[in-house]
């Protein structure tokens, strides 16, 4: 299989990509601590994967508050924003792209990451959820999120703020662009949706009200950097985490109409990978195409003959490849010359650790 599409040239935002294969955003908790700073080891490993079309980090904390698990980089202290732009320099130099995912994880988090014991979310309602964290012995487990508090209206402000900052943070150290993660139960998804917000502000109650924190986040973010170099994750049919809500695909239509007035690079949809997800309708894909006229990419599970497959449909214009990818430095040559694919041997070496299991995969020789 020739793989034209996957392989066609092609503009996202204002970057020229060589292919539509994109790195996905992937957590694997390995900032330098105190401090939750980028390290060289992270600059190699994002490097090797420079032969992407575009690369999407893994999810970066706005705030102190954002964070949800251990050991995973932010972006908004000095030093932060020198790791990461040894991040950047190095993918630059190997002829990559690459924008910065911007989190804020609500109620998916862990006490002891808050100095109060509460994370925050929309709404005073548990996810039955875990998160990674990291005990005192050093050794990681995934251990439930707890109750959260419900932000107050001033909170609600400041988190756009921390936003546009981060953004701007974001430019600072070299990156190409943002991607605002609204999705996989985390912050904005929880707005979004009726099962996590029970607000009776302006910011919950109605499908309107519900995508107003999102709608800010990106006005504030595209008004910051400029509206071409952002692009936002959705997951409209992901439902784990409590985020089940019939009205969901409904409010992220409304929200993409919104997005697409404002001209943003992109949508990125985050699509379930395991073998009893839901499946994304046709109707949907066709919805938002029609919606919106930026870039759209999806994630979920693909291979190279699927990517090519939904390229060529015209639905979407570039396949994110996560686990892949994470094999596989040279993913797009693999691809493209039809080669075997390193596989993940010890998944225990997915969240922290160094270099075994991150920056030691080989490529095709």
């Amino acid at each position: 299989m020739a793989f034209e599409n996957l392989f066609s040239n092609k503009k996202i935002a204002n970057l020229e990509a060589p292919n539509c294969i994109v790195m996905a955003p992937m957590t694997r908790s390995r900032a330098l601590q105190p401090g939750d700073i980028p390290t060289e080891l992270m600059a190699i490993y994002y490097a090797q994967r420079a032969s992407a079309g575009l690369i999407i980090t893994e999810a970066t904390q706005i705030s102190p508050q954002g964070k949800g698990y251990s050991f995973t980089p932010g972006i908004y202290s000095e030093e932060q924003v020198n790791g990461w732009r040894k991040v950047t320099n190095a993918v630059h130099a190997a002829g990559g792209r690459i924008f910065s995912q911007l989190w804020h994880v609500g109620r998916m988090s862990h006490e002891s990451l808050h100095d109060d014991g509460k994370p925050v979310a929309p709404s005073a309602l548990a996810p039955d959820a875990q998160v990674w964290i990291v005990n005192d012995d050093g050794v990681g487990n995934m251990v439930d999120c707890p109750v959260p508090r419900e932000l107050s209206h001033d909170e609600i402000k400041n988190i756009i703020e921390d936003y546009r900052y981060a953004a701007s943070n974001a430019i600072k150290a070299g990156f190409d662009g943002i991607e605002i993660h609204a999705g996989n139960g985390y912050l904005i998804d929880q707005f979004l949706r009726r099962s996590a917000n029970k607000r009776a502000d302006e910011y919950g109650g109605s499908i309107e009200n519900r995508i107003r924190f999102a709608i800010e986040i990106v006005e504030a973010v595209s008004d910051e950097i400029g509206n071409e170099r952002v692009g936002i994750r959705l997951a409209p049919f992901i439902t784990q985490r409590g985020m089940e809500d019939s009205e969901a695909i409904d409010a992220i239509l409304l929200a993409a109409k919104s997005f697409n007035e404002m001209g943003i690079a992109y949508i990125h949809l985050s699509e379930a990978d395991w073998d009893d997800a839901p499946v994304v309708s046709e109707n949907f894909r066709h919805n938002l195409r029609a919606t919106f006229s930026g870039a759209i990419i999806v994630a979920g599970n693909y291979t190279a003959e699927s990517g090519e497959e939904i390229i060529a449909s015209g639905l979407v214009d570039f396949v994110a490849y996560g686990r892949k990818f994470l094999a596989n430095p040279d993913l797009p040559h693999r691809f493209a010359n039809n080669l075997p694919l390193n596989e993940i041997s010890d998944s225990t070496t997915l969240f922290g650790g160094n270099e075994v299991g991150y920056t030691d995969f080989p490529v095709y020789k």
